[in-house]
């Protein structure tokens, strides 16, 4: 279940771009009842309805996700640079370690 819902950030981007929340079920291909209950705080939203979301409201997916109680996925790229800072933290340690062996 989602964490909190921001209703009324949906319904002013909404009326920003004059849409209501059957465009925003269409886009998302869900029915009115599902959204109604996502709107509610009764139903989580999928990964995929967020991205729909996003995109009809010309905002972010993170943005988007936030603002119905999901957290987005993790970042890859953010992710792969954790590794990649580990993985060269690792190889300087082993350097050091064998600069000191040849001393």
């Amino acid at each position: 279940m989602a964490l909190f819902f921001d209703r009324d950030w949906y319904a002013a981007r909404l009326a920003e771009r004059g849409l209501d929340r059957a465009a925003l079920a269409a886009v998302a291909q869900m029915d009115a009842a599902a959204l109604d209950l996502a709107f509610k705080d009764q139903r989580e939203l999928s990964w995929r309805e967020i991205t729909a979301f996003a995109e009809l409201l010309g905002v972010t997916s993170a943005e988007a996700a936030s603002r119905a109680g999901v957290r987005p996925p993790p970042d890859p790229v953010d992710a792969r640079d954790r590794r990649i800072a580990a993985l060269e933290a690792r190889v300087a340690a082993l350097e050091a370690r064998l600069a000191d062996r040849g001393s």
